[in-house]
C-alpha cells in the first residue's frame, strides 16, 4: 500500500532497517524449515508412487496420489503450460530439499509519459520450493518460447508434489504460525493455476508511492525495487498466546495488569 507521506530519506532509513530485520527473521525460518525438512520427504507421504521409494505400505499414499494427481493435470493442461499431459506412478523427482527465496514480483510504473516495469521484492514474504526449483527459474522458464516439455514437466512436478506434502500435515502450517511464520498457498495469474507455497512473517512490508520507487531506481540505476517494514505492525506486535492466557484468566474472574 502506497504511503505518500515517504521521502527518499526516511525511504533509505526504513530500507536499512528492513534489511536488518530480515536477516534476523530469515535467520530463524531457515532454522525452523530445516527442522522440519525431514517431514517434507516426498517419500513419507507417496511411498511405493516415487521412484525408487520404499516397497513398504505408507499409510494415506494412495490418497495423497490422488491429489497430486488432479493437482497436477489441474495445472498443466491450462495456460500457461498447456502439456496436455495426465501425472502417472511412478513419480521421479531429483530434488527433495527445500529452499526458500524472498518473492518477487513484477510492478508496472508511468515514468514520463511512458512506463516500465520494475522487479518489486517482497523481503519479509518467502516462496518455499524444493531446491533448484525456485520461482525466479520457473519465471525464466515460462518465458522462454523455446522451453522444452520436459522441463515445465519437472517444474510442475515439483511444485505440485510440494504442495501436496504440505497439505498432507495439517498441523505443520499451525506450527508454523504458533512461530509468527504463516504458510499459504498463493495462485499468481503469470503462473496459472500452479500453487505457489509462502510463508510470511506476521510483520508485513509495503511498497511505497510510484514517484519514490522511480526515484530510488533512478538513484540506483536498477529496475528493482525492495518493499521496506511497515512500522505499524511493528507497533501492534502482540503475543498471541499471551492474549489466549489473559483471555482465559479474565474468563475465570482474574484481572491481570
Amino acid at each position: 500500500m502506497p504511503d505518500e507521506h515517504y521521502d527518499i530519506q526516511k525511504f533509505l532509513k526504513l530500507r536499512k532497517l528492513t534489511r536488518a530485520i530480515a536477516d534476523l527473521l530469515r535467520g530463524q525460518l531457515t532454522d525452523y524449515v530445516g527442522t522440519i525438512a525431514p517431514m517434507l520427504r516426498p517419500k513419507s507421504i507417496f511411498g511405493e508412487y516415487i521412484q525408487g521409494g520404499s516397497k513398504e505400505s505408507v499409510r494415506g499414499a494412495d490418497k495423497a496420489f490422488l491429489q497430486m494427481q488432479r493437482l497436477y493435470n489441474a495445472v498443466v493442461n491450462a495456460k500457461p503450460y498447456n502439456l496436455l499431459t495426465e501425472l502417472t506412478a511412478p513419480i521421479q523427482l531429483e530434488s527433495t530439499a527445500v529452499e526458500i527465496t524472498p518473492l518477487e514480483y513484477a510492478h508496472v510504473v508511468s515514468s514520463d509519459g511512458g512506463s516500465k516495469t520494475i522487479a518489486v521484492t517482497a523481503p519479509l514474504k518467502w516462496v518455499l520450493t524444493y531446491s533448484g526449483f525456485s520461482l525466479a527459474k520457473l519465471q525464466e522458464l515460462l518465458a522462454d518460447r523455446n522451453r522444452m516439455n520436459e522441463e515445465t514437466h519437472r517444474f510442475v512436478l515439483h511444485y505440485t508434489a510440494l504442495h501436496t506434502v504440505v497439505n498432507s500435515y495439517p498441523g505443520l502450517p499451525r506450527l508454523l504460525e504458533a512461530l509468527r511464520f504463516p504458510v499459504s498457498s498463493e495462485r499468481f495469474p503469470q503462473f496459472g493455476e500452479m500453487p505457489i507455497l509462502c510463508i510470511s512473517s506476521s510483520i508485513s512490508t509495503i511498497r511505497p508511492s510510484d514517484e519514490l520507487i522511480i526515484e530510488s531506481t533512478e538513484i540506483s540505476g536498477r529496475d528493482a525495487f525492495e518493499e521496506v517494514v511497515n512500522l505499524d505492525d511493528l507497533r501492534k506486535l502482540q503475543d498471541p498466546l499471551k492474549s489466549q492466557l489473559v483471555e482465559i484468566a479474565r474468563s475465570h474472574g482474574e484481572e491481570l495488569t
